[in-house]
């Protein structure tokens, strides 16, 4: 089965290396991306848009928008990006430096990093930003649930407070990342609620292939996960993901197909993608 991955990282994090060294203990790099994707036969990642101006800066108020994938000189050839956004830097001038990436066909999404930032999906500062996701007709993805630092604020990045958003621009796809865990009910009532929202199943686990085998196999851990997707009852509203390099790939791939039902894996793993994200296409 060809696997899409729609929730990965390629970018200069310090978090990210820290994270890949300690604790995924996995090679984060150009060629460590290549040699996992061909193991499990990834066909395709989706990179979201992160730049860290400042040593250790992420959540960094430096950024510029639009934000790339900066771990290397070289981008893997089977490695697109989401456009990453700082709502600090959404003057006319980064507008219309984003309007002007919108135009790479590399480019088949827009990141917006709630929680990270202090301000909810519903801002009016990103206004704009939808605009531009509408007239490109790309979705736009959000970081929702757990942030990776803890200097984020949780609050903004509630999956409930997608749902105003999902209700007025009802023309965009959105993809809710990491299906807002650890609040999954929250989010699964969005998703089934709203035609135009989708989740990731990515982030779910940071470690080793123990850890998630470990994760796994505890009995309440994903309890409140299986009661999420069992809720929504619609597997084609899901995406598989990694958050790579937070885990390594192929165990995390095992991982997933075990909590979902065998006759849906191929919309979890490749079809969905498709269809949320249609520039894709293009490079499968």
């Amino acid at each position: 089965m060809k696997i899409i991955d729609a929730h990965m990282h390629f970018s200069n994090i310090d978090s990210f290396k820290e994270t890949a060294k300690k604790q995924s203990k996995l090679d984060y790099s150009y060629n460590g991306i290549i040699k996992e994707y061909d193991e499990a036969n990834v066909v395709l990642g989706i990179g979201m848009g992160l730049v860290e101006k400042e040593k250790e800066g992420f959540p960094d108020p430096s950024a510029p928008t639009p934000m790339g994938l900066d771990l290397d000189e070289r981008i893997p050839t089977s490695v697109v990006y989401c456009a990453g956004i700082n709502p600090y830097n959404l003057d006319s001038h980064a507008l219309q430096e984003l309007e002007k990436t919108l135009h790479n066909p590399r480019v088949v999404g827009i990141k917006i990093y709630l929680g990270y930032y202090p301000f909810y999906a519903y801002d009016e500062v990103y206004q704009p930003v939808y605009k531009l996701a509408s007239k490109y007709e790309l979705p736009v993805v959000f970081h929702t649930g757990d942030t990776y630092s803890e200097r984020g604020l949780l609050k903004y990045s509630h999956p409930l407070t997608l749902d105003e958003v999902a209700v007025e621009h009802r023309n965009i796809n959105f993809m809710m990342a990491h299906f807002g865990d650890p609040w999954t009910l929250d989010g699964a009532e969005v998703v089934y609620k709203n035609r135009n929202m989708y989740a990731d199943l990515s982030g779910l686990v940071v470690g080793t292939a123990d850890d998630i085998k470990r994760y796994k196999d505890s009995p309440r851990f994903f309890n409140h996960l299986k009661h999420a997707l069992t809720f929504t009852d619609n597997y084609q509203k899901f995406l598989f993901g990694t958050d790579w390099p937070l885990v390594p790939i192929k165990p995390y791939i095992e991982f997933i197909k075990e909590i979902i039902p065998v006759e849906h894996h191929e919309d979890v793993f490749y079809k969905t993608a498709l269809k949320v994200f249609p520039r894709i296409k293009a490079y499968l």
